[in-house]
């Protein structure tokens, strides 16, 4: 799935647009932490980058997905 496709990705660019940070950078904080669960990366990018919740949620589950090959 690309960055433009519809789902969850379809966030992306208001993502980069709202905070400021390529959608890159967000990934590379994502699995900087590749022991942690969903919800725990979900709740560190909300309290410590400030992200929306849904913003945040969908990033990690692309990130997470494209790690697992789907």
């Amino acid at each position: 799935m690309t960055d433009t496709a519809k789902g969850p990705a379809a966030y992306f660019p208001s993502i980069e647009k709202k905070y400021g940070r390529p959608v890159s950078e967000w990934k590379e904080l994502i699995r900087s932490f590749p022991s942690a669960k969903h919800m725990e990366l979900v709740t560190w990018l909300k309290t410590e980058h400030g992200l929306g919740h849904g913003h945040a949620n969908a990033l990690v589950a692309h990130a997470l997905a494209e790690d697992s090959g789907r």
